[in-house]
């Protein structure tokens, strides 16, 4: 046999075990020569073989135990699989027997070796490349979405700005959260940084690459070290990975789709990386062994030693990823325990000739980076469909491999076989512990020590002398008024000796009928009448028992029970002693000299067939946890991992651990520089091109910027030119009526700081706000005259200097007071002063001095006020030294800006007063928008003062509870499985609930999670119930998106159009929709 032939052998059986491996765990069959036949079947495809065993389901033949137990051929191929608990088939080539090896090679060396030997391509990367197709699919069809559906950046980069050094997200392109948390875990692994930032291409690399392998894993080498460069010094919040996709999706061809999974993406990324690093290594070696640093970071090895059939063998194999079972595990430990003995093992230690077989793994060399996949996905033969596996895993910070290594191979079986014994012992405690807490041969069991008291309290109550059923008159009516009261006890009665003579029912009624009836009194007592009579016991009490019988049994049920309590005290004693030796059985110095430190946490959220991914990822620098969510990067801690990771909570569980070598700092310590010794950060860190790569986006992010501010200065430039046109046009009007002597009186309002009565139809908008004065004397205007005309009349009054000035001057002052007091009370919330006046608004917030005087002076110099003398004087004085504030004394970019803001004020109680209305009226569907954007559009003024908006919480929990309302109303159409229901229910979610969920994740607030997580968790409820298949197709299209974690704000559509309010009609209307809120239930969460 040729040295290439040998080779091609050797990958065939590779791709068959991992092939098998693959079909097992999809399809939870464990026969061997099915999933053989299966493979045959489908010539090696993946899906098709999956389609084959669960569409056609095939008998299953029985299995030889022989057949199972198999080992595999010795080899330092690094590609083959880890045994675990699950069944394994691993072909045994020590032998002198090439059956077994012809076998393996039949079924796919045909088409695999020449599809390897042509394209460099294995089927599995085939298959994987379906996926990759879908996600960039994703991403292209995401810009064919309606308007409400489209991801976008924000339009302002100052949004998208890195803040300091915090670390950089990556966008979500479409169905990638898998790649972003991937890439995450490995970026931050400093020594992976520095080895793909610092890799160089082969020198050949120029000549054409020697077949598609190397065209693929090359370009793709460069564009990770350039997303590793811009995570390193972009200037950007979050970086695009759509080029490096992009390559993974140009390499395979493919129109399948699916989310990627984690665990098989980090295989396939580690294996490109290592053909690329090998190809340098080959390069460069003179001589000697190339050495592959993705090997010698990410690869171990384990012995695998076993019996079969009486046959002893041992071989050694590489590994990478290493698989764990969760299901029937409580933690990390019991799932490696598992994992590495398989079988029965007996027979590995008794020199005994045994047909039993078995085998163990022991590693004798572990990675700096040790990954553990959790397996967390099972086939439903009876659906037909995987599901997840929800069941909680614990695992530690800092794990201990000491017991699975096989220096320590005999003093771990001697372990192993202490524990073993003492689970034993431990199940016999427990067993008879549970005899004495659920005692009984009924369907009901009690502790033992409960059922002897309650014998002993039963036994101590007051005998009592009549039947439970004959002393109840059957003829009380109902309601527990009786007709005949029960004669109190007599001292005759308690003293004699026979219960027959005291209890005899005969004798009473019948005896004392007329005396009863006249002792009666007819009151109704509702809440007594109904009571037994005060003679007879709370619980039932023996008929009779003498003092000695009494003394006898109550001894003997005190000793007894003392008796009881104390031997589940002593067992509960034992078995808490046995879990401690079992917990510390390991915890000496010996075995605890390999530490692995967890790195990173890759969780899953969701089912089966769709989901979202994020990573933790520990920050040695900052000794805290951080959560990588595509672009959001937060600060996390121990407790929300556990949470979020552990599972059994809810629908996020842990499906990938990335442990770190503890000792071996150079895994996450930052590089120092060889001259000056200190630490290379930021650019520093950089090799030449990529430095001139991270520098060309950072101008080209800088240049967006000044484009931002070159547009946001034009139009405010634009708006400052608009209101020196209006002053203009004001003052030429002002001119114009001056110079007519008109004695009428006009009608119409003018706006404030015009100088005209009547201002033309096509006059130009006024400075001034409209919430000062309105066209008509009959809203705004006319409130804000009777205010003013007040305070003119009480100056007039307590004035004794007549001059105009005085007065204005006094009426002003006047005015403040009373506008003080309104911003110093403390009022109900339906009683908004802000809204009944800007100046009390203006105080709440602490405006300049001189934007107060500027507002009331304009307050006083409306052309509205009654048109008597002292008025009319009053308000020429107003607008007189209105004409004589100057530029420098009064910024009106600054006083327009104090009165933007108020604007913004009104218009925003204006968008949450009729989502409020509509959401009382159950109009959840008109509500939403009109919630949403008050929300929003509040969040912005509180950024700026807290009086500058609106109760935040209250708000907050409105928006919640109307995307809660509406999820609820989709989710029951939905159920009705009517397709009219169905289409409409499932445009609620697409179009209103799901692009608001981005709304309630960006800031992490608790109740705004575990509102999503209810949305969620309704629609993943029925993946598991049966329904119709075009029912199944839209759940399966529409719970992606639901569940998409991103963080990304989508765009929506312009807000809802606003009526026009006067101050008085938005005060009231105010008042009525909050006043109504407070008569709402506790429990809506006000």
């Amino acid at each position: 046999m040729t040295v290439e032939q040998n080779v091609l052998q050797q990958h065939s059986q590779k791709h068959q075990q991992t092939l098998l491996n693959q079909l097992r765990e999809v399809t939870g069959t464990t026969d061997v020569q099915l999933l053989q036949q299966a493979l045959q079947v489908s010539n090696g495809d993946l899906a098709e073989a999956v389609a084959f065993l669960t569409e056609k389901n095939p008998k299953v033949p029985q299995q030889d135990e022989t057949t199972y137990y198999q080992t595999s051929q010795v080899s330092s191929d690094r590609y083959i699989s880890v045994g675990s608990q699950a069944d394994t088939n691993v072909i045994d080539l020590t032998g002198d027997d090439k059956d077994d090896l012809q076998r393996a090679i039949a079924l796919s060396l045909e088409e695999s070796n020449r599809a390897f030997r042509e394209t460099g391509i294995t089927d599995e990367e085939q298959a994987i490349s379906r996926v990759l197709e879908a996600s960039i699919a994703e991403n292209k069809a995401s810009l064919k979405r309606t308007h409400t559906e489209v991801w976008s950046d924000s339009p302002n980069p100052y949004d998208r700005k890195r803040v300091d050094n915090c670390p950089v997200g990556l966008k979500n392109v479409g169905n990638t959260c898998w790649f972003s948390a991937v890439i995450q875990s490995l970026f931050n692994l400093l020594e992976f940084q520095r080895l793909v930032l610092n890799y160089s291409p082969p020198a050949r690399v120029h000549d054409l690459p020697r077949n598609q392998k190397e065209h693929r894993n090359l370009p793709f080498m460069q564009e990770l070290r350039n997303l590793f460069s811009l995570m390193v010094g972009s200037k950007r919040k979050y970086v695009d990975p759509s080029r490096a996709v992009e390559i993974l999706k140009d390499a395979f061809k493919s129109s399948e789709s699916q989310q990627q999974d984690v665990s098989e993406f980090t295989h396939k990324l580690l294996d490109w990386l290592e053909d690329a690093f090998q190809m340098k290594a080959e390069e460069d070696r003179e001589g000697e062994k190339p050495k592959n640093p993705m090997v010698e970071l990410f690869y171990g090895r384990f012995l695998a030693v076993g019996v079969l059939e009486g046959k002893k063998f041992e071989n050694t194999e590489m590994f990478g990823q290493y698989p764990l079972q969760v299901n029937g595990f409580k933690d990390l430990h019991e799932c490696l325990e598992a994992a590495m003995i398989e079988g029965e093992i007996e027979s590995l230690h008794s020199a005994e000739n045994s047909a039993r077989s078995g085998q163990e793994h022991w590693f004798t060399e572990l990675p700096p980076v040790l990954t553990f996949e959790l397996s967390r996905f099972e086939f439903n033969q009876a659906l037909g469909r995987p599901e997840k596996i929800h069941n909680k895993l614990e695992f530690p910070c800092m794990l201990y491999m000491d017991r699975y290594m096989d220096r320590n191979r005999e003093i771990t079986r001697i372990k192993r076989e202490e524990i073993r014994r003492l689970k034993e012992h431990l199940t016999l405690l427990q067993q008879r512990l549970e005899r004495y807490l659920s005692y009984g041969s009924g369907p009901k069991r009690f502790p033992l020590a409960d059922v002897l008291q309650y014998a002993m309290e039963f036994a101590s109550s007051k005998p009592v002398c009549t039947s439970p059923v004959d002393d109840i008159d059957t003829s009380a009516p109902p309601g527990g008024t009786t007709g005949q009261p029960l004669p109190p006890p007599s001292t005759a009665e308690q003293d004699s000796p026979s219960p027959l003579e005291s209890s005899a029912p005969a004798s009473g009624p019948a005896a004392a009928p007329a005396a009863a009836q006249q002792q009666r009194v007819p009151i109704h007592k509702p809440f007594t009448q109904s009571r037994l009579p005060p003679d007879l016991p709370m619980h039932p009490a023996p008929r009779h028992i003498t003092e000695e019988e009494l003394r006898v049994l109550e001894s003997c049920l005190h000793r007894w029970r003392s008796e009881v309590e104390n031997d589940t005290r002593d067992l509960q004693g034992s078995i808490t002693r046995i879990h401690r030796t079992i917990d510390l059985m390991y915890s000496d110095k010996s075995m605890m000299q390999v530490p692995y430190r967890l790195h990173a946490v890759l969780v899953h959220e969701g089912q089966a067939n769709a989901g979202h991914y994020w990573a933790y990822i520990y920050d040695p620098h900052q000794r805290c946890w951080m959560k990588y969510n595509d672009i959001s990067v937060t600060k996390s801690s121990w407790e929300e991992l556990v949470r979020d990771s552990f599972g059994g909570y809810r629908n996020a569980s842990a499906y990938c651990l990335m442990y770190i070598n503890d000792k071996k700092p150079f895994l996450i310590e930052e590089e120092f520089d060889k001259e000056t010794g200190q630490i290379l950060s930021g650019m520093d860190k950089l090799p030449p091109d990529l430095k001139h790569y991270v520098k060309e986006d950072n101008e080209q992010f800088d240049k967006e910027m000044e484009e931002w501010d070159t547009l946001q200065a034009r139009k405010a430039q634009q708006e400052k030119l608009a209101l020196a046109t209006a002053a203009a046009a004001a003052a030429a009007a002002a001119a114009a009526a001056s110079a007519a002597s008109s004695t009428s009186t006009s009608s119409s309002s003018p706006q404030p700081m015009s100088t005209e009565s009547s201002p033309p139809d096509n006059a130009a908008p006024q400075q001034d706000p409209e919430y000062m004065e309105q066209p008509s004397p009959t809203n705004d205007s006319k409130h804000l005259q009777e205010d003013t005309e007040r305070a003119i009349s009480r100056a007039a009054a307590e004035q004794e200097e007549r001059s105009p000035e005085a007065l204005l001057n006094a009426a002003i002052k006047l005015e403040y007071a009373r506008l003080v007091r309104f911003a110093q009370e403390d009022t109900s919330p339906e009683n908004d002063y802000r809204l009944q006046h800007v100046i009390v608004y203006f105080i709440q917030n602490q405006a300049p001095k001189r934007i107060l005087e500027r507002t009331l002076l304009t307050q006083f110099a409306d052309r509205n006020l009654a048109f008597d003398e002292r008025c009319k004087s009053i308000m020429n004085v107003a607008r007189a030294k209105l004409d004589q504030i100057k530029p420098e004394e009064v910024n009106m970019d600054e006083y327009e800006m104090w009165h933007q803001d108020y604007r913004n004020f009104r218009e925003t109680t204006v968008f949450m007063m009729t989502g409020l209305e509509l959401f009382q009226k159950t109009n959840y569907v008109e509500a939403l928008m009109y919630l949403i954007y008050a929300y929003q559009y509040n969040k912005e003024l509180l950024s700026r003062g807290l009086y500058r908006g609106h109760d935040d919480e209250l708000l907050g929990h409105y928006r919640r509870e109307c995307l809660l309302k509406l999820n609820e109303q989709a989710a029951a159409m939905f159920e009705s499985a009517e397709e009219p229901e169905v289409s409409t229910g499932l445009g609620i979610m697409n179009e209103l609930v799901v692009p608001c969920i981005p709304l309630l994740l960006v800031h992490d607030a608790e109740r705004d999670l575990l509102a999503v997580e209810d949305m969620r968790n309704r629609w993943c409820s029925y993946l598991g119930q049966e329904m119709e298949a075009n029912l199944q197709e839209k759940l399966t299209d529409f719970l992606p998106k639901l569940l998409d974690c991103s963080t990304e704000i989508k765009s929506f559509h312009d807000p809802p159009k606003l009526p026009s309010y006067s101050t008085l009609e938005l005060c009231e209307r105010f008042g009525r929709v909050v006043a109504a809120l407070g008569r709402l239930a506790p429990a809506e969460g006000r």
